[in-house]
């Protein structure tokens, strides 16, 4: 490769890791503020595994037809395996050019341990989505969970590294379980008016509740149960999230901090739920810019732990 060929590669991919980072910055509101944290080298690469999940998570939540987004998905899965190809050929990344989340993901991976292999878990997840899996049980919302949420946690961790990888693999996972149970309390309206529901059916009966709504989009359940069927959910996260965040010690002071700042954000979105579960039925619940920002600086000082 001469000079000019390989000052031209370098700016392909500079030029791939601005445009990751660029859907990051306007599209991760919440996960931004903890990779904001992160070395330079680091947040680049995550700044690209979040740009492919994010790229399969918008078909799954797509406006097409179902099979016009379960093409799309397999469409994804093909140029992830281009990905791999190209990684264990050690190949030039030029066949990607045009596609630049997936030239800063082979950057990314060459550079780190990313398994790569879990975005199949991720597309998995949203094809059940698409098909309209329903979750009879809490192992069946569990498994859901982990394909869709427990991945990237593990993608992360590639680029993060830890002590004793098979136990910050399984402490990722429960972190990620976590955010995506608060992710299910939060969207609970919304996703009922696209016709999901992602709490167990076994929950609901438990509760006496049938997240039916009016139509005005209002929940007809007694608020009293929905109250305490919120009440429940949140207490699980919780649980999830004293798991989960035991991974921090096991990760260096910057990924931790990053770790800390993306959960504390989650964990307080949690606690704003289960505080006025009603308020988070009718409306979507979020977090001030401010109060972000103060979250991610206690993680980076070492308070929000």
């Amino acid at each position: 490769m001469t000079v000019s060929e390989a000052c031209e590669q370098s700016d392909r991919v500079l030029g791939a890791y601005r445009h990751c980072e660029r859907v990051m910055r306007e599209q991760a509101r919440n996960f931004s503020y903890g990779i904001r944290l992160m070395p330079p080298p680091k947040r680049r690469a995550m700044s690209a595994v979040y740009a492919f999940a994010r790229g399969v998570d918008d078909i799954g939540d797509g406006p097409e037809p179902a099979c016009v987004r379960l093409d799309l998905l397999d469409r994804s899965r093909r140029r992830l395996t281009t990905v791999q190809e190209v990684l264990r050929r050690r190949a030039d990344a030029g066949a990607l050019e045009g596609h630049p989340v997936l030239t800063a993901l082979v950057d990314a991976a060459g550079r780190y341990p990313i398994p790569l292999e879990a975005f199949d878990e991720l597309i998995d997840g949203c094809e059940d989505d698409i098909r309209g899996a329903d979750y009879k049980t809490f192992d069946d919302l569990l498994r859901y969970c982990q394909r869709v949420a427990g991945t990237i946690g593990r993608l992360s961790l590639g680029v993060f590294g830890s002590d004793g990888r098979q136990r910050a693999e399984g402490l990722a996972d429960s972190l990620g379980v976590a955010l995506q149970l608060t992710n299910i309390l939060r969207d609970l309206r919304e996703d009922r008016m696209a016709g999901r529901i992602y709490l167990p059916a076994e929950d609901l009966e438990r509760f006496g509740c049938t997240l039916n709504l009016d139509e005005s989009g209002r929940f007809l359940d007694p608020p009293w149960r929905l109250n305490e069927l919120v009440g429940f959910q949140a207490e699980r996260a919780r649980a999830w999230y004293a798991e989960g965040l035991r991974l921090l010690p096991l990760l260096d002071r910057r990924s931790a901090a990053c770790t800390a700042a993306m959960a504390g954000i989650y964990r307080r979105l949690l606690e704003n739920i289960a505080a006025r579960p009603a308020a988070a039925l009718n409306a979507r619940v979020s977090l001030p810019t401010w109060q972000k920002a103060v979250v991610a600086a206690r993680a980076l000082s070492g308070v929000e732990r």
